[in-house]
């Protein structure tokens, strides 16, 4: 056969029809074919466009892989509109507008196929195609390497994309394909990505690896289905799921991921079967958002690599571990905000650095017959709001089992806290919790230590082999309300003395001895100074004094920091005590407006500035009560017409004489807003700004670009503040200051050259997105209390420079 011809074999059985023919040209030869004819293509290069509109055989010659090129100038080079069969062709594009390979109809076969190119995608199916795609490579530094697109389908099998300028494998518009055995990898984007309604991808014993990206990546309402896969070496998320997303991980394994293993958000759904997830930077799951939710059946996380909890659940979202295994990461499990949850059966949390299990801002976690092993901390219920219940599990080889501080309530039923070094359970800080018929066995301190009048309840509990004793209740002091100081009943010790309990005599069975107050290994680990607002009165309390406008701003002055801010607040409050002056001498005063913009990184004082300004605009008759209602996006946008105007009008209602501070205030306006209900929070806060200006003052806060943006877009809600207050970041001389007065409130100091230490680990800490400011001060100081108490605990008779001092040594690693 001539160099560069085209021979057809007609497979027709007319009597006037060649068998076979010879054609200078692939257009010629296509013409001459019907329906069934093999085109066996000659070596060479073809700058030709081919169309292939007929269920023919198009191949290279055999033996030859690669002798036949595809590589006209511009356009796409091979079209495909039949159920054909393509094999062993070299395809060449060079049109960044146009696919190389476009399968448009019918069922066609793809086999064998090399396609380099700087196309806008190597392979594109789209429509009513559903090919067969085998053995092909695709190498195409310019755009995606295989685009799935506008209702396409099909299969491809055995497939690789050695490189891609975008995403390796991209699925959108509605269509769905599957891939097996495939291999992605040098991508500039997404290895696997799926967007959009009805668009979903499935992939089975595939690798995707070596991406600049996330290695799959599914938003949008897109959906996908994963078995027996590997995503690893990417330099972002190893998965990514947003809006809605919905992933299904059977008997995958994610790893060597310098960021989150996976990170899910905005409703998204992931459920993980027998899935491994190891050598991570950050998370091992990180979720986020109300209705984001995570099921984890049968997973093993482990071996992280950076110093952030394997799982962090965040902002209203769910996560679900049963039969899982959480080890060798410097925390297990971290709850946080309002509306979290996390739900863990029948798991394993062992080799933890820090704490096994965290729970924080009023999130909820149950455990149910779980066992925590060999942890700093077995579980820590931090603060007011949070809770859950611990049941039927087991701490063993802690520092301390379980701690309840801040107001925390959790309930703790049928657990045992096997040879904790300090506590079995420790309560200080005005936490509560209720404990039943739970163990402490081979404590090297106390059983169960409750300080600080703590309000905790322990019913028919028992301590045995306690090196310090099996319950140790520190009084509250003089000051202490009546009724404050643990509840207990029918709860037994090994020891001698039994157990009594406070201010009751001692019976042969339950006994308790009452002792001094004492401040507890780890305490209260304040926030800035600022006096909390007073409780509501009950009824028929006589009403408490409000403080005067200058207690308060003398209170504003001792705030670390923010010069700006109180120059900027003072100016406010001068304006309004005049123009209260002015009418009181029957002059005209000036409209202030009361309502304001606080913008800036979060944890720079804007909800204790906010608290503060309402208090002030209390002591001078402004507003009726002065307190504070603090709501974010979820507490006003419903989910349902008509329920967000009620919620938002319902938290007006719970502010009404004091301040409403929305929090993040712009994720009522997002960028890609569509069909969203935050518009109708924003159009109804602008009408009861304007019905009851007199009686609510509103504060929007968040990052200073987001809220730009946020007022820019809705004018209305602009023309209602008087004026916007930036919150600039900590120094690290303020970062230290903040740190200094926790110390010096609860009773640490800090040792020669602590301080120069501080300075400079703040100084060099990385001031990322989760940097929190005057938060990570606070952290770095509850993490400085924490490494102390590990430390001293080893001394046998500690003196009080021990007790007191921390050291540089105590500082956390730099992230």
């Amino acid at each position: 056969m001539a160099q560069g011809t085209v021979q057809v074999t007609h497979t027709g059985t007319s009597r006037w029809r060649r068998r076979t023919g010879e054609y200078a040209s692939l257009a010629a030869a296509l013409e001459a074919a019907a329906e069934g004819d093999v085109l066996t293509i000659a070596p060479g290069t073809y700058r030709e466009n081919l169309v292939v509109e007929r269920s023919v055989t198009l191949r290279g010659p055999e033996g030859s892989p690669g002798s036949v090129r595809l590589a006209p100038l511009d356009g796409v080079p091979l079209t495909v509109r039949a159920s054909a069969v393509v094999q062993d062709l070299h395809v060449e594009g060079q049109d960044a507008a146009a696919p190389a390979v476009l399968v448009e109809d019918g069922t066609p076969e793809l086999l064998d196929l090399r396609i380099v190119t700087r196309s806008a995608a190597g392979i594109e199916v789209r429509g009513s195609a559903r090919p067969t795609v085998r053995r092909c490579t695709v190498d195409n530094p310019a755009g995606i390497g295989i685009a799935v697109v506008d209702g396409g389908g099909g299969v491809f099998e055995e497939c690789e994309v050695v490189a891609a300028g975008q995403a390796g494998v991209s699925v959108r518009g509605g269509a769905h394909p599957r891939l097996e055995r495939c291999r992605v990898h040098h991508t500039s984007g997404a290895g696997l990505s799926a967007t959009g309604d009805n668009s979903s991808l499935e992939a089975v014993g595939c690798e995707v690896y070596e991406v600049r990206g996330s290695g799959v990546q599914i938003t949008a309402r897109a959906t996908a289905h994963l078995t027996d896969c590997d995503v690893h070496r990417t330099t972002s998320d190893g998965v990514t799921l947003d809006t809605d997303a919905v992933l299904t991980l059977a008997d995958c394994r994610i790893h060597d991921i310098p960021e989150n293993a996976v990170d899910l958000r905005s409703r998204s759904v992931l459920t993980l079967t027998r899935t491994t997830v190891r050598q991570f930077g950050r998370n091992g799951l990180s979720v986020w958002d109300p209705g984001t939710r995570v099921d984890a059946n049968q997973c093993e996380i482990f071996d992280s690599t950076g110093d952030y909890p394997a799982v962090w659940v965040s902002d209203g979202a769910t996560a679900v571990l049963d039969s899982c295994r959480v080890h060798d990461v410097p925390d297990a499990l971290f709850v946080l905000d309002r509306g979290s949850r996390a739900d863990v059966v029948d798991s394993d949390l062992s080799q933890v650095r820090n704490t096994a299990v965290s729970v924080s801002d009023g999130a909820t976690a149950q455990l149910d017959d779980c066992r925590i092993r060999d942890a700093a901390t077995g579980a820590w219920f931090r603060d007011h709001g949070s809770g859950g219940t611990l049941n039927n599990c087991t701490v063993d080889s802690t520092q301390t089992g379980v701690i309840v501080t801040k107001g925390a309530d959790p309930t703790v039923e049928r657990c045992t806290v096997d040879s904790p070094a300090e506590a079995g359970f420790y309560v200080s800080a005005g936490g509560r919790g209720t404990f039943l018929n739970c163990r402490v066995t081979n404590s090297g301190g106390y059983g169960f230590h409750v300080i600080d009048g703590s309000r905790t309840t322990l019913r028919k509990c028992r301590t045995e082999r306690c090196a310090r004793g099996g319950y140790e209740f520190a009084d509250a002091g003089a000051d202490a309300g009546a009724g404050s100081g643990p509840v207990v009943e029918d709860c037994t010790s090994d020891e001698s003395a039994g157990v009594r309990t406070p201010g009751a005599a001692a019976s042969p069975e339950t006994v308790m001895q009452t002792t001094a107050q004492s401040p507890g290994l780890l305490g209260v680990v304040p926030e800035q100074r600022v006096t909390a607002p007073e409780p509501q009165r009950a009824a028929g309390e006589p009403e408490t004094s409000v403080r005067t406008s200058k207690d308060v701003l003398g209170e504003l002055d001792t705030l670390v920091g923010l010069e700006s801010v109180k120059r900027e607040v003072r100016a406010l409050i001068d304006m309004i005590e005049v123009g209260r002056r002015r009418q009181q001498a029957g002059l005209k005063a000036a409209s202030v407006k009361r309502h304001l913009v606080f913008t800036g990184s979060p944890g720079t004082g804007k909800t204790t500035v906010a608290r503060l300004y309402g208090e002030i605009l209390a002591a001078l008759d402004v507003l009726e009560k002065g307190h504070l209602v603090e709501v974010s996006r979820v507490d006003l946008v419903g989910e349902h017409i008509g329920s967000t105007a009620i919620r938002t009008q319902e938290a007006f209602q719970r502010a009404h004489g004091g301040v409403l501070f929305i929090d993040e205030a712009y994720a009522l306006s997002p960028e890609d807003a569509g069909r969203d209900f935050g518009k109708e929070a924003i159009d109804t806060l602008v009408k009861l700004m304007e019905d009851h200006r007199d009686s609510v003052v509103v504060i929007v806060a968040g990052y200073t670009a987001e809220m730009e943006r946020f007022l820019s877009v809705n004018p209305g809600v602009a023309s209602r503040f008087s004026r916007t207050i930036t919150f600039g970041d900590y120094g690290p001389d303020e970062l230290l200051r903040i740190v200094e007065q926790q110390a010096e409130e609860h009773e640490y100091r800090l040792a020669q050259g602590t301080a120069d230490a501080l300075l400079k680990y703040f100084t060099e800490l990385p001031k990322g997105p989760a940097f929190g400011n005057g938060r990570t001060a606070r952290q770095t100081f509850e993490a400085m209390v924490e490494r102390h108490a590990s430390r001293v605990a080893q001394v046998a008779e500690p003196s009080t420079d021990d007790l007191t001092l921390l050291f540089a040594e105590d500082l956390p690693e730099l992230p």
